[in-house]
């Protein structure tokens, strides 16, 4: 099959059956297409889960009677974001989606197909005034993630939505031990690419316009990596110093792992994650910039079965989290997330936390980090660690009186999308009592 709408179809059913992810579904779906479809595939399927809550609701108003097929509820998705959000004309969306629904074997449902689509087309207008009081319609976000996002957040959900809706920049990361950020906005100039500085991270890059790395000037010599502002100041804020022997817990893909040996190349540094896929591309990426680590793949939560009784200096501890701070970039969160998952992450970090703790030297800092906007797997977790740890001190608010980068909490600090220039995250550096 080599129909983009009926593949598009096909990866939003299985993330909908929480069969995978756009990370992993998107290159099986594009070996099937021609290259010539690629981009077309992509965006359908990144724009289809972006807007998925949306249009969830109003293909409801548009049926009958519900849909039991997957596939041909997600291809009558497909056809409602093609209408909805992309330049394509009307009338060769809704053919196309129609034919794409014989090319999935639903032939027999291309009359639904065409009779949703050509009345989603003519009741547009009141379609939309009828949704439009709908929390879930106005923000595109699932209720329960709305809800919360606004519990947290407040008057500032609204511009974390926009932002969450958007598609993302390009930001890169220049190699500063192969030369200086201005020496690189010069080369992508000289190049034709338009390109600012990031106004928090010193070797952050924010591209005008996305391009192939493969165009990057250095990309294939490890001048320059891809990596958002956000994540940049994991490196940034750890601060590590020379000869110091470091972990970075759950380390996949490795971007903060190869930003670390760049900031300071001579550390004793293991890179730990526990799915060994994921750690190929913290290879990939080591041998790109030409520098090493250690990895190992185990479980950071038992350190018991991996561990060398030798302790750390500083510990990175990026945990397993909603990911609710980068839905521009993953909008299939919005599928794949559920409410219930939250206390279930938060579990699992507070147990992450508690057994690198004691992996950590005294005097040694240890650098909470999430990419989510919750506060039940950010501050608040972090806060109850504190009070249960009587040797763990909370050094964010010095860093943020020496640099605001993001808002202060109770404990640590925390990034929004749309508001700080970046993807949201939260950063909380803990410092471990020296008894001496």
């Amino acid at each position: 099959m080599n129909d983009p709408r009926a593949l598009a179809a096909r990866v939003i059913s299985r993330l909908y059956q929480d069969r995978g992810s756009l990370q992993r579904l998107l290159p099986w779906a594009e070996k099937q297409v021609d290259e010539k479809d690629r981009a077309l595939l992509r965006e359908l399927c990144y724009g289809s889960a972006r807007f998925a809550p949306r249009l969830e609701l109003m293909l409801g108003k548009l049926l009958r009677k519900p849909v039991k097929d997957e596939e041909l509820q997600a291809l009558m998705l497909v056809g409602l974001y093609q209408l909805e959000y992309t330049r394509i004309p009307d009338h060769a969306a809704i053919s196309a989606t129609v034919e794409a629904a014989r090319a999935l074997k639903l032939g027999h449902a291309s009359g639904v197909v065409n009779g949703v689509l050509r009345n989603a087309l003519r009741d547009k207008e009141a379609l939309t005034r009828k949704l439009s009081g709908n929390p879930q319609f106005s923000s595109a976000h699932p209720e329960w993630l709305q809800q919360a996002i606004k519990s947290a957040w407040g008057s500032e959900a609204r511009t974390i939505f926009t932002a969450n809706n958007s598609n993302p920049p390009m930001t890169l990361r220049v190699n500063l031990a192969r030369g200086s950020r201005d020496d690189y906005l010069k080369q992508l100039s000289d190049a034709g690419f338009a390109a600012q500085p990031c106004e928090f991270s010193v070797a952050g890059v924010a591209l005008e316009n996305p391009v192939p790395v493969t165009r990057l000037p250095g990309f294939e010599d490890g001048f320059v990596s891809v990596q958002d502002q956000s994540a940049q100041l994991a490196a940034q804020l750890l601060a590590p110093q020379p000869g110091e022997k470091i972990l970075d817990a759950c380390a996949a893909p490795g971007g903060k792992t190869c930003h670390l040996l760049e900031l300071q190349p001579d550390l004793d540094l293991t890179a730990l994650d526990i799915e060994e896929e994921r750690l190929d591309r913290v290879i990939e990426n080591l041998e790109r910039l030409g520098v090493s680590a250690q990895l190992i793949c185990a479980d950071a939560a038992e350190p018991e079965h991996w561990w060398d009784g030798e302790q750390y200096d500083r510990i990175l501890l990026d945990a397993p989290c909603s990911a609710t701070g980068v839905i521009r970039r993953n909008p299939d969160i919005k599928l794949l997330r559920r409410a219930e998952d939250i206390p279930e992450l938060a579990e699992l970090q507070g147990r992450i936390l508690r057994n690198l703790w004691r992996l950590l030297k005294p005097g040694g800092t240890l650098l909470y980090a999430t990419c989510s906007i919750l506060p039940e797997e950010n501050s608040l977790q972090v806060a109850r660690f504190i009070a249960e740890t009587p040797d763990a001190r909370d050094n964010t608010p010095q860093l943020l009186n020496e640099q605001p980068w993001g808002l202060p909490q109770d404990a640590g600090m925390q990034l929004l999308p749309g508001i700080h220039g970046g993807d949201g995250f939260y950063y909380a550096k803990l410092v471990k009592a020296d008894d001496n």
